[in-house]
């Protein structure tokens, strides 16, 4: 009877405190960007950029495109970034369609331009084709890493999927791909997006379990364009609850209300993140910074003075 007691006055306390009373803004953020296209994309880029920048973000990265497509603008726009702020970046890097000459080309492009940080990945054929090595290049991202660490002593982040990654046998053999990552000389592993916190829990768990010891951070996408999610989720193998995407109906013509629901998902499955001992996230900006702003600020993270001088 006492026990039950006291498990009653928890929960009373428990439905008592505001939902993010009891977070004190100890996480670490880093934030992901896409090379801009055009004029107008890459002021809004520099916009997104100056607004996170003041949240000391450990790093931020920018992305590239399937088969080096964008190849160019991420070394310009990473490059900008090492130039013009305190704010360490990390330029995304595949295998695709390129050979090992050529990435590490690319790699001594980055070292030369003061960038320290790749997230080096497999990558995706164009077109949504079956995936395949270019014959004089790296066949994976555990080639990648290791071929990355002889060009220079970068600092490497690759990929995670709590939901298992789509060409995986099985999810043993995906945490074993995981493993030889950062065994080949990654320092952690960002994971695709997911929904649920559960998933991420019970990886980061299994990760342990395997040996992995390396920081595994999790990807936070805010959703605002539940098509859009849907489009990326189907490519990654991400499952999108049926009770999110019912939260969205209804507010196609009602931006703001749309904002209001993406950011109250995101920040409330990071808040469940943080109560299983997470305390550091990664978020996929889509280039706007209004969303992730909004979690970090809920998250308990404020801006830091003189950030763009004193972000390490």
């Amino acid at each position: 009877m006492t026990s039950n007691l006291n498990s009653l006055a928890e929960a009373r306390r428990a439905a008592a405190s505001p939902l993010f009373a009891n977070l004190d803004g100890d996480i670490g953020v880093s934030f992901e960007f896409f090379p801009p296209k055009t004029e107008k994309m890459e002021a809004q880029l520099w916009d997104t950029f100056r607004t996170l920048e003041p949240l000391a973000p450990s790093f931020v990265s920018v992305t590239y495109g399937a088969g080096g497509s964008t190849r160019e603008r991420t070394h310009a726009t990473v490059a900008r970034i090492a130039a013009e702020s305190a704010v360490p970046p990390a330029a995304h890097l595949t295998c695709v369609e390129a050979s090992r000459a050529e990435i590490d080309e690319v790699a001594r492009a980055y070292w030369e331009a003061g960038v320290r940080h790749i997230v080096a990945l497999r990558g995706d054929v164009p077109g949504g084709e079956p995936y395949r090595a270019h014959p004089d290049g790296y066949a994976n991202a555990i080639e990648l890493v290791a071929g990355l660490k002889a060009v220079a002593p970068f600092d490497i982040s690759v990929a995670a999927y709590p939901e298992v990654h789509p060409d995986a046998s099985c999810a043993e053999a995906d945490l074993d791909n995981l493993k030889r990552k950062l065994d080949a000389g990654a320092t952690r592993a960002i994971t695709q997006f997911f929904f649920s916190p559960d998933a991420f829990l019970r990886f980061r768990d299994a990760a342990a379990a395997a040996g992995i010891a390396a920081p595994i951070i999790p990807g936070i996408l805010p959703v605002s364009n539940v098509s859009q999610t849907r489009r990326m989720a189907d490519m990654c193998g991400t499952a999108i609850p049926a009770w999110m995407v019912s939260l969205f109906d209804g507010l196609d013509d009602h931006p703001a209300a749309r904002q209001l629901v993406a950011a109250t998902i995101a920040a409330e499955m990071c808040r469940r993140l943080y109560a299983g001992g997470v305390r550091d996230f990664h978020f996929y900006t889509l280039n706007r910074a209004e969303l992730s702003y909004a979690i970090c600020h809920l998250l308990g993270l404020r801006p830091v003075a003189n950030a763009k001088d004193q972000a390490a």
